[in-house]
């Protein structure tokens, strides 16, 4: 079983949500704890290559992997969710 940890920036991003979107990103993060068997993690390419998505509708959760730890890196819509 995985270890979630929520990164600060990720952590704000997620109290910004409405509350139906922020209790399925929730929902999320308790699948990655059976890590690497969860469902619907999809790799990142190019400049994101070694980490990983999820996705509940139109909104993201960007996560990588350390060890016996997921990190969750950025959570929100998928309107330009992919740009730094």
């Amino acid at each position: 079983m995985a270890k979630i940890e929520i990164a600060p920036e990720a952590a704000r991003q997620l109290e910004r949500l409405p509350l139906t979107m922020r209790a399925r990103m929730e929902n999320l993060m308790v699948r990655l704890t059976k890590w690497p068997e969860a469902s619907g993690a999809k790799p990142l390419t190019g400049a994101l290559a070694g980490r990983f998505r999820m996705r509940t509708g139109d909104y993201r959760l960007q996560f990588r992997v350390k060890g016996e730890t997921v990190i969750v890196e950025k959570v929100g819509h998928r309107d330009g969710f992919y740009e730094e």
